[in-house]
Order: C-alpha cells, then structure tokens, then sequence
C-alpha cells in the first residue's frame, strides 16, 4: 500500500514538473540538435543558399545565348500625311523634278523572327564561368555550414564550462559559509580575532561577487546562443551535452595541402574562374556565326473602313528569308588586350592566394596542436590539484 501511494505521487511529481517546463517555453538542446537548427534558420545559412539558388538562375540565363531566340513582332501605321518624293518629269514629257506621293494611308505589318547561335566561343566559356560561379555559392553554403557549427559548438561548450565554474563558485560559497559558521563560535570564545573573521566575510563577498558575474556571463552566452539559432528571447532553453570529453593522446595528422579544406576548395575554384575569365575576354579575337531567318506579313490599305475584308484589292503580302551572320572582329583599339592582361593579373592573384593559404593553414594545424598538447597538460595537473585539495580537505 505504502508503495503505491509513492509510486502514484511519484507519477503526479513527474507530470507535474513537465507541465511546468513546457509552460514555461523550456527547450532542451544537444549540441547535434543545435548545429542543425543553426545550419537551417542562422541568416547567413540562409543568405548563402540563396545566393546558390541565385547562381543557378544565372546559368540559366547565360545558357539563353546558345538556345533558339525567337520574337514575334507587329505594327499598324496611319500615315496621316504621305511622304513625298521628287522624280524626273522628262520620262512623262514634263521636264524638272516633279513631286510624287508615294505609298497609302494604312500600312501594317507582322513578323516573326528567329536567331540561332552556330559558333561562339565566348558564349560557351561564359556558360563555363556561370557554372564555375554555380560551384562556388555551392562552396559558399557549406562554408557558411561549417562556420556555423564551429561557433554554435564554441559557445555551446563556453556556455556549458561557464555553468561548471558556477557550480564550482557555489560548492565553495558552502564551504566559506560553514567556515564562516566555525569563524565565528571561535569568535565569541576569543579563541580568533575579529580581523580574522572579517577575512573570511571579504573572501564570501568575493564569492558572491564572483557568482553574480558568473549568472550575467552565462545568461549573456545563452542568450546569444538563442540569436544564432533564431529561438525567440523570452524562451528557455538547457543544454544537455557535457564537457566532459576525453583527451587526445596525440593529434590527427594534417591531410597534405589541405585539399579538403573548404576554404581550400573555394580558392582553388576562384582560381578556375579567373583562368575561365583570361579565356574568355581571349575568345573575344574568334570570329562568330549565327542562323537567322524571318517570316511576314504586310497589309496596305487606303481606307481604314474595310481594313480587315478579303477582296482582290485588300490583299496581305508575305515575305520570308534566312540567312547566315558572320561576325570577325578586326581592331578594337586594343581593348580586349587590356582587359586580357587585367584578367591574367588576377589569375596570377589567385594563384598567389591559393599558395599562401596552404602555407598559413599547415603554420595554424602546427600551432593549434601545440596549444591542444600544451592545454591537456595544463587540464591534467589542475585535475590531480583538485583531487590532492579533495583530499586535503576530507583530512580537515
């Protein structure tokens, strides 16, 4: 009976609190749960996949100039005052220059067109460069996913070692307040002096100090942390992983060139672009030729009023044509040899680029394993000081 009335209040204990914490907005969070809310909300994940949404748009675009261009086009005219012209009046016996009108009223006109590219190197390079440019944003999202998850998993464990050093800042606001306890019965026994007991109240106040700043820093961590996941203000959240990692007995070893490195990849497709660029303004010396054809019609009337009848004196006259544009650039006041060495310039920029951020990325890997080492050393003594002072204290 004793049993089932625990296991009941238990049970209602249990719903309770939970009733509590959802009243309450409460979130708990892991640091993998955290990381993908950051990658799919954080407004710069956000800005960077439409950006790659962006550039296929602009491969569809450049892509137009290889594809069938195909415009119709009309046009009705009412030629109020008919042009005159001046024609040699000896051929009709009438010597001199006589004026003659020429043409009627209404002329309309409806014409389709077409153009189609057959040669063009520079439009196909350019389809190069947008889908070099394509690759880029896509490299863009993942860097911007990277660095997301690199900060989102900074603050979550700053956070959580901000929370320890409160635990930490409590345990020893207990211990000064029972020292603070004995201080004082040695006081009233005259066994101590009051300067003695008014040390221990400056190292509680210390403490206290300590603890609040400690609260404002933590919530200052967490509230950030809310920002970079777009999680409203008002709502709690908990984060529920450790820092309680284990140690590395030696480092990984660095992949040579760091060809994998997104950052690494983004400069080397910088570098293809700019390459893609010098070939391009390059092509700019190569002839180019396209079809084009068109087919029309054309009305002329006198009158407007019978415009749209279909009799012998109100006909429509089609015409129709294709052919072939040849275009060979010839001299262009050396524009496009400037422009070329520009777009050589910045390949060589590239290329320097590229070179200098393997290097500053092999100097980085050396030193972060440096510091690892250096911290897990550091971590390892203060843990056998923490548990020689345990141990000291238990003696107490």
């Amino acid at each position: 009976m004793n049993r089932r009335k625990i296991f009941t209040a238990s049970f209602v204990l249990f719903c309770a609190s939970n009733l509590f914490a959802q009243e309450a907005g409460v979130t708990a969070l892991s640091l993998k749960e955290c990381i993908t809310q950051a990658v799919e909300k954080n407004i710069n994940a956000v800005k960077a996949r439409i950006d790659r949404e962006k550039s296929g748009y602009k491969t569809d675009e450049t892509r137009s100039a290889l594809l069938p261009q195909i415009s119709i086009a009309g046009s009705f005219q009412d030629n109020l005052k008919l042009p005159t012209t001046l024609i040699n009046g000896d051929a009709l016996g009438r010597p001199g220059l006589l004026p003659l009108q020429m043409g009627v009223q209404y002329t309309s006109s409806a014409a389709i067109s077409l153009n189609q590219s057959l040669y063009n190197r520079t439009a196909l390079t350019a389809l190069k460069i947008a889908k070099q440019a394509e690759e880029i944003s896509r490299l863009g999202v993942e860097k911007a996913s990277e660095t997301l998850a690199e900060e989102v998993a900074k603050l979550y464990f700053l956070a959580q070692t901000t929370a320890k050093q409160e635990s930490l800042i409590e345990e020893n606001i207990r211990r000064v307040q029972n020292l603070t306890g004995i201080t004082k019965v040695l006081l009233d026994n005259g066994m101590i002096k009051q300067v003695d007991y008014d040390r221990i109240n400056v190292n509680m106040q210390n403490l206290l100090t300590q603890r609040d700043n400690t609260d404002a820093l933590h919530e200052q961590q967490l509230n950030m942390l809310k920002y970079m996941l777009e999680i409203p203000a008002a709502e709690n959240i908990v984060l529920t992983d450790t820092v309680n990692l284990p140690l590395l007995n030696r480092g990984p070893l660095p992949t040579p060139g760091f060809s994998s490195h997104v950052d690494i990849r983004l400069l080397e497709s910088q570098k293809e672009l700019a390459r893609l660029n010098h070939k391009n303004v390059n092509n700019g010396y190569l002839p180019s030729l396209s079809f084009t054809g068109q087919f029309a019609y054309q009305g002329m009337r006198t009158e407007f009023g019978n415009y749209f009848n279909d009799s012998p004196e109100n006909k429509w006259y089609n015409s129709s044509y294709i052919g072939l544009n040849l275009s060979i650039p010839v001299f262009d006041g050396l524009n496009k040899r400037a422009k070329s060495r520009q777009a050589k310039l910045d390949y060589v920029k590239s290329d320097l680029a590229l070179n200098d951020a393997i290097a500053h990325f092999g100097v980085n890997y050396k030193n972060a394993v440096n510091a690892y080492f250096n911290n897990r050393n550091n971590v390892e003594r203060q843990l056998q000081n923490i548990a020689l002072a345990q141990k000291v204290y238990k003696v107490q």
